[in-house]
C-alpha cells in the first residue's frame, strides 16, 4: 500500500482515484458482440460460449436432474450455512416492505402509491475464479419477496458444462424460475434481446467482469434496465487507535482478494496504526490461496494518515466507498455524519464478510464513486411504484380552477379544456 501522510486536500481526488483499465476497444468488442446476438440469437450464445468458456453446449437449461444431483453433492455444513443466511436476508428484505396509503390531498382529490413487482428479471452471477453463490441468495430473495413472476439465471459452466453445485443448490432455495448455463456478455446479450430458452427480460442484475459491466451498461441504452453501473470491487477503512491492525488487515485483503482490480483504502488519524496494519498485511498475504490477486490490489491502495476525524470523514464523503467499515471508538457518531458509501460496517467485530454473506444486508452495492447517487440493491430494486388519483366532483370543483389557470399559463389550451368542460356540466 502507498502511504500519505496530511496530504493537501488538493490532492485528495488523485490519490483516490480509481484503478483504470484500457476501456478504448472495450465498448466496441463488446457492442459487436450484442449486435451479432441481437441479429442470429441462439447460435451467436453457442457460438461465442464455445470460444469464451471453451465449452461446446446444445442445451443451455439446467434440468432438474442436474439441480436434484447438485442438492445431493453439495456438503451438508455448507447447505446449512447457505440456509442460514438465506434466512438472514429473507428477513431483512421482507421488512422493506410498505403498505398502500391513500392521501386526500385536496377535499375529494385522493392519491395513492402501489408497489408492482417487474415481471421478469434476469440474474448474472459470476463463476469463473469464485463461484458466488452467495450473489444468488442477494438476488433472488428479493426478487421473489416482491414477487417477480419469472427469475431467470444465467451463470457461466465450467468446461465440462457443468455448474457450481452451490449455485444451483442456492437457486433452488429461492426460487429461482430458470437456470441457463450460460456466462460472459453472452449471456447478458441473451437476457437482453431474448435468445432461443432464454427469455427476454426487463431488469438484468448482478455483478461482473469489465466485459459484462459494458455489456450491461450497453443493453440499457434503449433495450432493458439494470440496477447499476459499477466497477471493480472497493472497501474504505476509517480506523483510530482503538482498531485491531489484524482485524483491519483481514477486511483489507477479504476485498484485495476479489480481483487484481479492486482497490482497498485505510484513512486513520493514527500513523503508527498504518505501520501495524502493514505488519499484519504481510503476514495474512503469505498464507491466502488468492495471494497473486490480492498482492496486485493493495498496489492499487492507499492508507492515509490525517489529522482529526472531521477530515476523515471529509475524505471518506468524497470518496463514496461500495464498502466502508468504521472500527473506531465513536463510531455510531462517526456513521452519523456518513452520506456516501454503499453499505456500512460499524466497531470491531463488523467484518465486511458479514454484509457480502449472512448478515442480511445486501452485497449488490454501487462503486466507483456511484454511491454519492445510487442505492445498492434492495426490495425496491425488483419493483415499480404506480400512482393512481381519483378526483370526485367536489374534487374536481376544488381544483379545477387551479388546473385551468397553471394550463393557461402553460399555454397549453387542451388541458385546460379537458378541466373546463367537466367544470361546466357541474353547473
Amino acid at each position: 500500500m502507498k502511504r500519505y501522510l496530511n496530504p493537501e486536500k488538493s490532492t485528495w481526488p488523485q490519490l483516490l482515484e480509481r484503478p483504470l483499465f484500457n476501456a478504448a476497444n472495450l465498448s466496441e468488442k463488446v457492442g459487436a458482440i450484442l449486435d451479432e446476438i441481437k441479429t442470429d440469437g441462439l447460435s451467436a450464445v453457442q457460438k461465442y460460449t464455445e470460444q469464451f468458456d471453451g465449452v461446446v453446449l446444445r442445451e443451455f437449461a439446467v434440468t432438474e436432474a442436474e439441480i436434484k444431483e447438485a442438492c445431493q453433492v453439495l456438503d451438508t455444513d455448507l447447505k446449512t450455512a447457505i440456509e442460514t443466511a438465506a434466512q438472514n436476508i429473507q428477513h431483512f428484505h421482507a421488512s422493506q416492505k410498505t403498505e398502500t396509503t391513500k392521501i386526500e390531498t385536496t377535499a375529494g382529490v385522493v392519491c395513492w402509491q402501489k408497489a408492482v413487482a417487474i415481471e421478469k428479471v434476469g440474474l448474472y452471477i459470476p463463476g469463473g475464479s469464485a463461484p458466488l453463490f452467495s450473489t444468488v441468495l442477494m438476488l433472488g430473495i428479493p426478487a421473489k419477496i416482491a414477487g417477480c413472476s419469472e427469475i431467470v439465471l444465467c451463470t457461466p459452466p465450467d468446461k465440462e458444462g457443468k455448474i457450481n453445485p452451490a449455485i444451483l443448490f442456492a437457486a433452488q432455495l429461492v426460487g429461482v424460475t430458470k437456470i441457463f448455463k450460460l456466462g460472459g456478455v453472452q449471456a447478458i446479450g441473451a437476457m437482453a434481446y431474448g435468445a432461443g430458452p432464454i427469455p427476454k427480460v426487463s431488469k438484468i442484475f448482478g455483478p461482473g467482469n469489465q466485459y459484462v459491466m459494458a455489456a450491461k451498461q450497453l443493453v440499457s441504452i434503449s433495450d432493458v434496465a439494470i440496477d447499476m453501473p459499477a466497477g471493480p470491487s472497493e472497501v474504505a477503512v476509517m480506523a483510530d487507535e482503538t482498531a485491531n491492525p489484524a482485524f483491519i488487515a483481514s477486511d483489507l485483503l477479504s476485498q484485495a482478494e476479489h480481483g487484481p482490480d479492486s482497490q482497498v483504502i485505510l484513512v486513520t488519524n493514527s500513523e503508527a496504526l498504518i505501520s501495524e496494519v502493514e505488519t499484519a498485511l504481510q503476514q495474512q498475504l503469505a498464507e491466502l490461496s488468492r495471494m497473486a490477486i490480492a498482492t496486485k490490489a493493495l498496489d492499487n491502495s492507499v492508507a492515509i494518515a490525517l489529522n482529526d476525524e472531521s477530515e476523515m470523514i471529509e475524505l471518506i464523503n468524497e470518496y463514496a466507498p461500495e464498502h466502508l467499515i468504521i472500527s473506531m471508538n465513536d463510531y455510531l457518531d462517526v456513521a452519523e455524519k456518513i452520506i456516501n458509501a454503499g453499505s456500512v460496517f460499524l466497531g470491531n467485530y463488523t467484518p465486511e464478510s458479514a454484509g457480502d454473506y449472512a448478515s442480511g444486508t445486501n452485497h449488490t452495492l454501487p462503486t466507483n464513486g456511484w454511491a454519492r447517487s445510487f442505492s445498492g440493491v434492495n426490495l425496491d430494486s425488483f419493483i415499480r411504484k404506480i400512482t393512481f388519483q381519483e378526483v370526485s366532483r367536489e374534487g374536481i370543483l376544488n381544483l379545477g380552477p387551479v388546473i385551468e389557470k397553471m394550463a393557461a399559463a402553460e399555454q397549453l389550451d387542451a388541458h385546460k379544456n379537458a378541466v373546463t368542460l367537466r367544470l361546466k356540466s357541474l353547473k
